[in-house]
């Protein structure tokens, strides 16, 4: 839902998160990681936190509005988007990445439903919900992300050395590839088995379109390198790409270079539902929920072993969320 702040009129995007489902999906330590991961962000090209509070029933994640929709949703309208449009998202995701890099962060997650357009057309990466740290004691070997957009890599978790932060820069080759063509560059689905995958990856052929410029061309081939070692993984292989030579990488930073594609301006169509300052300052947030005063009338949910086993997890989890208040 949409949020205002009454001081600045700032309007926010607020999700919330059931406790109760989430201690029952054994989702609480993901929520507690992404909000972890995600008060140390802050950059032009993410979906960036700005607090972070709970009442009784639910976890709250107040973020950045972003109106102009998510790439996957701009696909499904059949927008064509031009090469110069993909080369500035490229531009700026690879931004985005070299920042999470810097960071320790691989988002393992993105994808065009993970990238979220601005009012002007700049690209903002979200869900951080399995972002994991790189840290130089800790392999990452883990299997996790969306198929079609998983590294080759990350179908060998039995390799001693895991994977990096170059499964990103794949998945980014992935996107740029899909966004100039409407379909992904191999025939893998959520539901490919892991063996299947890893027969696709030996034995296919990536085709290219003729009318893609021989640039844009090369620039997704050294993304889509099978080969970690060889593919394009930092910020400083991309500006030295002749393709990219002219790119002036901080106006790109600063937003200063205005986007080909500019998402169809449509007014906001809801009012905020709250206002922010109400629900950070108060314990229990304003909006009364009917559903608070029916548990606590209801004794059964808390004699049986189950419901004190509920009951224990729900003050765990109480006790050690993080309240995040970028502004102070």
């Amino acid at each position: 839902c949409v949020v205002q702040k009454n001081d600045t009129k700032k309007m926010y995007a607020m999700k919330y998160m059931n406790k109760q489902k989430c201690v029952e999906r054994n989702e609480v330590r993901n929520v507690f990681k992404e909000l972890q991961i995600m008060q140390g962000l802050e950059h032009p090209f993410l979906v960036n936190l700005w607090y972070s509070f709970q009442d009784e029933e639910d976890m709250f994640m107040v973020v950045d509005l972003l109106l102009g929709g998510d790439l996957r949703y701009h696909l499904q309208q059949n927008v064509r988007f031009q090469e110069g449009t993909v080369k500035l998202f490229i531009c700026e995701l690879v931004l985005a990445l070299d920042y999470l890099q810097s960071r320790h962060i691989i988002h393992r997650d993105i994808k065009p439903d993970n990238i979220l357009l601005d009012e002007h057309g700049h690209v903002h990466i979200t869900d951080f919900n399995i972002a994991t740290m790189l840290t130089k004691e800790i392999q990452v070997t883990t299997i996790a992300g969306t198929k079609p957009y998983m590294a080759p890599e990350m179908f060998n978790p039995t390799k001693p050395t895991g994977y990096s932060f170059a499964v990103d820069w794949w998945s980014l080759g992935i996107t740029a590839y899909e966004l100039l063509r409407t379909r992904r560059p191999y025939h893998i689905r959520s539901n490919t088995s892991t063996n299947e995958i890893a027969h696709v990856f030996k034995t296919a052929t990536v085709m290219y379109p003729a009318a893609w410029s021989a640039e844009m061309v090369s620039l997704i081939k050294k993304l889509l390198e099978p080969n970690p070692e060889k593919r394009f993984s930092q910020l400083k292989d991309i500006q030295d790409f002749p393709y990219l030579s002219d790119v002036n990488w901080d106006a790109v930073l600063q937003k200063r270079i205005t986007p080909e594609f500019i998402p169809t301006k449509g007014r906001l169509n809801c009012d905020p539902t709250f206002e922010l300052e109400e629900m950070i300052l108060e314990s229990k947030p304003l909006h009364k929920k009917k559903k608070r005063l029916a548990k606590k009338k209801d004794p059964s949910k808390s004699t049986s072993s189950q419901g004190c086993h509920l009951q224990k997890h729900l003050e765990m989890l109480q006790r050690d969320f993080i309240v995040f208040n970028r502004e102070k």
